[in-house]
This record gives structure tokens, C-alpha cells and sequence, in this order.
């Protein structure tokens, strides 16, 4: 999730800058990393809070009471009154609260423990604490975005291997060189995101808390360069998307001295520009040029390219219960009916029994699935290009089954060419049979690309009532030239295709259109907007570009 891996003495310098001012800087995302090097970084952070605050973890798959506190039910029987207890995020007041398996969280949890960190108080309590979340996700798999930018440290320590020495953190103030202290540090640190493609002003408002952590940890009553550089590497530099339009020029042993007629000789650069050459000649060069040319990596989502979320009364992750009489397939939820009529023992004291419950005390369990996906690819078979877009489509197939079983998903392929359509593969997961199914595939005749797009359409609606979740990729020039009745009339063709396209767009389904012409033309555009789909001109992509363009479609 983090586009530049952290070394290890920046961790423990981000954790100690973060136990200076927990409430302003909110906490760190910890992604990859040995359990030794994160759990160096955690002690680290937890040691440098006030003497005394304590350390919680949260549960995985905590609900409200265990987060925000709740009924303490056993004191409730026991003492005939409702007594409350505080939940992880209300007891931790002042303390740390460590989140497990973040990349697993549900929304609704992320938005949860995100309104504690903005409003630092529940139910009228204060709570000032520190997060750090915990983040194991490959590929797509990253902390939700609710959470992870309200923290301010994003640290990625999956490079690195060895343990961490914590006396490094002591150290980290000396290493950005400079005592001049900045006109305006907000200002430097605004066009310093600005040219890193920092989208976020939450996150310049952290950067500027680091530098002045920085100053206070180096005894300093104001920010200097040397603060504000560090502030840019360990907040603003791992959310970068880009490299500045004209970064510093680097210098080597061989370059030649400066013309001594130079008109911008004693010209001195605008600090901004400063701040950031130091921060970036501390990466390597193979960071740059990978997020020069990549753009960085994404920034934490919940986006995995899975299925719909799904309500369930039998199985999948459990969520929190809800009113309800436990019938027609529906659990009951003995603790949370308990925790409900529990308050109101008192008023029921003539009922028999040492528990009373009413019918309004009843809870349902809840939980949610994923449906599984189910990538469909119609692709335009005819015309002297087909056998390249063919091959082009069977690499990305391919690639896209090689993930299946890790995204719950299935492939299918539906082919249009001389007067109509035919679905080539079936949704599945194997790869033999995919193989088998594309390998002799012919190509050429008319363009029936209406028949396509229905016959893709059906498929898409026949998985959805199977409860699975479809996505359309359409690969084709969009010029149709052979109508739905088989008639090889260009403008009735047209209408065809254009009315498929609506009626893709009108059921719902989540769709991509490829336009594989040599030069894109206004007709695959204009039937990208009738479905609802987004539009990827892509007329020499291989197999491997096409398989990317899917993926951040599907993400998107």
C-alpha cells in the first residue's frame, strides 16, 4: 500500500514524533515487516508516551461495545442496575491502541474508530490515543482510507529484515543537515505536496505537525529546513503519486564547473525546492525511478476487485446484531438479548424465571459475504485483426485466472463475428479449459456487434441471479456493421449496438469497452457512455497492459 519502503531508524524516528503529539498526528500504518521490527517500532511509540498509558489491541471482528463501550453485562445481573464498561477505544484513553489485520477491516469499523480520532471524545468522555495499524496486504488488500489518512505515518517495512536498534531513534534528528529556519513552513509544505501530487490537505497539516515535533525533540522553539525535511520523507513522500515536474539535477565528481557569466549565478532556489532535493536524495535511485514511472503505488483503499458485499444469516464475517424474532433461517444472538433485557430487570421482577426477556429484547446475528466475480470478455472476432486482439484477449484471460482463486473469481469469454455471437467459455476457473477453448478460435467475416453485447449481457444476468458479481470487458473498434437480424446494414447496425449498449447500462452491470482500433474513433466512446462503462483506448496494448488496464477498472 506504501509507495517507498521506510528504513527501519525513520520507524522508530515517526514513532517517537508521533508520542509527542498522539492527538495531532493520530498514529502510523505499519505495512509488511518482520514481527520483530514492527513490534520494535510499537514499543518504541509505546514508551514514549506518558508513563502509564496503556497498550490495547484491538479484535478483529470487534463490534460497537467492544469499541466505544457498552452494557457490562455480568455486573448488570449481578447488581440489578445497568452498569457500563468502556470499550477498547474509550479505555485506551491516553494510551495506544494497536489494529490488527487492518487490511481486513470492515468499513463500518474504520469509520467508527475515524469519528473517535476526529471528535477525541465518545459519549462527552476525552480520549487522546495513538493508532497503529497493523497492515499484511498484498496486491489490492490495503487499510481502509477512513483510517489510514487520519494517521499521519505510513511506513512500509517489507524490505526490511533486520531488528531495528532502538537507540537509532535518538538519532534521526540529526540526520537532515540545515539550521535556517523558513519564512513560512505551511507555505514550503503546501507546494511541496502540490508537486507530489498530494491530493490531501490533512496530510500537510500532519506535515507540519512533524516538523514541529521535530523542533520540539531537538530542543528548538522554531521549525528549521533540517525539520521540514524530515517531515516531507517520513508524511509526504510515502502518499506521493508523482515526481516533481523539474527535479534537482543531480551532481557528480564529473560535472563541469559553473560558467562565472552565468546570469543566475547567486540566484538562490526557491526553498521549497530546497526542502524537497534533500528529502528525495535520501531515497535510492531505483524508488525514484519506480515512482517516476509507475506514478507510486496506490494509496490504502478498500477496493480488491471482489464481489458485492453481501447480508448472510448463516455464515461469512460477523457483523452486529439487530432486532429481530430468530426464524425463516435467522440465529439468535443469545449475548447482545441478554445485554437488552438486562436493564430492565427491575421493572419485570413479578415475571418467573431469573431472567425475564420480551419479545423486544430478541437479536439476530448478522454477517456478510462476497459474492464471487465473474469477469466476462466480448471480444470482436472479425476483420484481419481479430487473431491479434484474440491473442491479446487469451494473455489477459490468463493472467486474470492465475489470481482466481485468491479473488473468488471466474472468467468467461463470449466471441461475435459473421452474423452473431457465441460463448466460448463458460464461467470457470481452469486454466486448461480456457486454453483449450481459445486455442483454435477462428476470426474474420462481418461485425455483429450488437449480437455480442446482448449475448454478453444475458451471461452477465444469468451470473447475478446465481448470486455472483459480473464484470463486462468488451474488446472491440465499436463499428458494427451486421444488425441483430443478420441484415449487413451499417446504420441499422448502429442502432443495434447502441441499443444493446443502453440496455447493458440500464441493468446495472459494471463494465470496461477496449477500443482496439488503430485509431481510436467517436464510436466506441459514444458506446462506452450508453453502457455505463469506462472507456480504455488501447489500440497496441498486449496482454499484459490489457490484464493492468482490467485490474484498475475493476478497482476503480
Amino acid at each position: 500500500m506504501i509507495g517507498i519502503p521506510t528504513p527501519p531508524e525513520d520507524a522508530l524516528l515517526a514513532a517517537r514524533l508521533c508520542a509527542w503529539d498522539p492527538v495531532g498526528l493520530g498514529g502510523m500504518v505499519l505495512h509488511g515487516g518482520g514481527g520483530e521490527v514492527r513490534d520494535a517500532v510499537v514499543a518504541t511509540l509505546h514508551a514514549a508516551l506518558a508513563e502509564g498509558a496503556p497498550l490495547r489491541r484491538l479484535p478483529v471482528h470487534g463490534d460497537d461495545a467492544a469499541l466505544l463501550g457498552g452494557l457490562d453485562l455480568t455486573a448488570t445481573l449481578a447488581l440489578g442496575r445497568p452498569v457500563r464498561q468502556h470499550g477498547v477505544l474509550v479505555g485506551a484513553s491516553g494510551g495506544l491502541v494497536v489494529v490488527p489485520m487492518a487490511e481486513r477491516m470492515a468499513e463500518a469499523t474504520a469509520a467508527r474508530i475515524a469519528s473517535v480520532l476526529d471528535a477525541r471524545a465518545v459519549d462527552g468522555m476525552p480520549v487522546r490515543l495513538a493508532v497503529v495499524a497493523l497492515d499484511d496486504g498484498v496486491d489490492e488488500e490495503a487499510t481502509p482510507r477512513a483510517l489510514a489518512e487520519r494517521l499521519a505515518f505510513w511506513t512500509d517495512l517489507s524490505a526490511n529484515d533486520a531488528t531495528p536498534a532502538v537507540s537509532a531513534a535518538g538519532e534521526g534528528e540529526g540526520k537532515a543537515q540545515g539550521a535556517e529556519e523558513p519564512a513560512d513552513p505551511l507555505t514550503i509544505l503546501v507546494e511541496i505536496a502540490m508537486a507530489l501530487g498530494v491530493d490531501s490537505a490533512r496530510a500537510t497539516l500532519f506535515a507540519l505537525r512533524a516538523a514541529r515535533a521535530s523542533a520540539a525533540l531537538a530542543g528548538r522553539a522554531a521549525i528549521h529546513d533540517s525539520d521540514l525535511v524530515l517531515a516531507v520523507r517520513l508524511v509526504l513522500l510515502p502518499r506521493a503519486t508523482r515526481l516533481p515536474a523539474s527535479p534537482a539535477p543531480e551532481t557528480t565528481g564529473d560535472a563541469p564547473p559553473p560558467d562565472a557569466g552565468d546570469e543566475d549565478k547567486g540566484r538562490a532556489d526557491p526553498p521549497e525546492d530546497v526542502v524537497l532535493a534533500a528529502a528525495l536524495a535520501t531515497l535510492p535511485r531505483d524508488v525514484l525511478d519506480g515512482l517516476a514511472t509507475h506514478g507510486g503505488r496506490r494509496s490504502p483503499s478498500r477496493t480488491r476487485g471482489a464481489g458485492e458485499r453481501r447480508m448472510s444469516a448463516q455464515r461469512g464475517r460477523p457483523l452486529g446484531s439487530r432486532a429481530g424474532v430468530p426464524r425463516g433461517g435467522l440465529r439468535l444472538s443469545l449475548i447482545d438479548t441478554i445485554r437488552a433485557a438486562a436493564p430492565w430487570q427491575a421493572l419485570r421482577a413479578r415475571g418467573d424465571g431469573p431472567i425475564r426477556i420480551r419479545r423486544a429484547d430478541l437479536r439476530i446475528r448478522r454477517f456478510e459475504t462476497r459474492a464471487e466475480t465473474l469477469t466476462i470478455f466480448a471480444v470482436d472476432a472479425s476483420g484481419s485483426a481479430a487473431a491479434a486482439r484474440l491473442a491479446e484477449a487469451k494473455g489477459a484471460v490468463e493472467l486474470l485466472l492465475a489470481q482466481a482463486y485468491v479473488k473468488r473469481a471466474q472468467v468467461a469469454l463470449v466471441a461475435f463475428r459473421g452474423t452473431g455471437a457465441t460463448v466460448l467459455l463458460p464461467p470457470t476457473r481452469s486454466l486448461t479449459r480456457a486454453r483449450r477453448a481459445l486455442a483454435d478460435l477462428p476470426g474474420g467475416g462481418g461485425t455483429p456487434l450488437a449480437a455480442g453485447l446482448d449475448a454478453a449481457r444475458d451471461l452477465a444476468e444469468a451470473a447475478r441471479a446465481r448470486g455472483r458479481t459480473p464484470f463486462l470487458v468488451v474488446l472491440t473498434d465499436g463499428r458494427g456493421n451486421i444488425a441483430v437480424d443478420g441484415t449487413a446494414v451499417r446504420e441499422r447496425a448502429a442502432r443495434d449496438a447502441e441499443q444493446a449498449a443502453r440496455a447493458i447500462g440500464q441493468a446495472g452491470i459494471a463494465a470496461v469497452l477496449v477500443d482496439t482500433a488503430p485509431r481510436p474513433r467517436p464510436e466506441g466512446a459514444r458506446l462506452a457512455l450508453a453502457m455505463g462503462a469506462r472507456y480504455l483506448p488501447l489500440p497496441r496494448a498486449d496482454a499484459a497492459a490489457m490484464h493492468r488496464a482490467v485490474a484498475a477498472a475493476q478497482a476503480a
